[in-house]
């Protein structure tokens, strides 16, 4: 007889419990402290997951947030340029470049020679707004040429330069120049 029957058959009392039990114990785990562990795992993949979902979540809330802040203050400060900057009428636009521009002029020691004012002969259907255009022409030095669209460009009414020109037919007469800008108002809107 061999020494591992020997000791089976002498042993039998002690080692038949002991394969049961190890038995039991690898079924124990492969039945219910792997799935168990697998599912933990899983778990916990899930609550990161979670939890990676929730802060970018709390991003974009907070990015919506900001954005309807914006969006609210640039509504704001729209209709702020509408009700305060933005001439109401075409009359009104009218005064701002037929009083502000020779006022300009003068300030800046230039001589008033032309002026000629035309709004947008068809404007666009249901336009909110309209754009009239004025064309002037000064006649003077070039540090009066330079304090005069330096005057224009930071002038507080809504004038905006369109085109510039800068011409002098002869050396001993004073430079001509002609400056075409635009203003836009508020227009009727119909069925108001």
């Amino acid at each position: 007889m061999s020494l591992a029957r020997r000791i089976l058959s002498e042993k039998r009392g002690i080692l038949i419990p002991l394969a049961v039990a190890l038995i039991v114990n690898i079924g124990v785990y492969a039945l219910v402290v792997y799935p168990l562990g697998v599912k933990s795992a899983t778990s916990e993949d899930r609550a990161k997951a979670a939890a990676t979902a929730r802060q970018a979540a709390e991003r974009d809330m907070a990015s919506a947030g900001a954005l309807v802040k914006g969006k609210a203050r640039a509504d704001e400060e729209l209709a702020t340029f509408y009700q305060k900057v933005l001439p109401s009428d075409s009359d009104q636009a009218r005064r701002i470049t037929h009083s502000r521009l020779p006022a300009l002029a003068r300030k800046a020691n230039m001589k008033f020679t032309e002026q000629h004012a035309g709004e947008d002969l068809q404007p666009q259907k249901d336009a909110q707004l309209g754009r009239l255009r004025t064309r002037i022409v000064l006649e003077g030095d070039y540090p009066s040429v330079r304090q005069f669209l330096y005057e224009l460009e930071t002038t507080p009414e809504f004038i905006i330069v369109d085109d510039v020109t800068l011409a002098q037919s002869d050396m001993t007469r004073p430079l001509l120049l002609t400056v075409e800008v635009s203003t836009y108002y508020r227009q009727a809107r119909s069925g108001d």
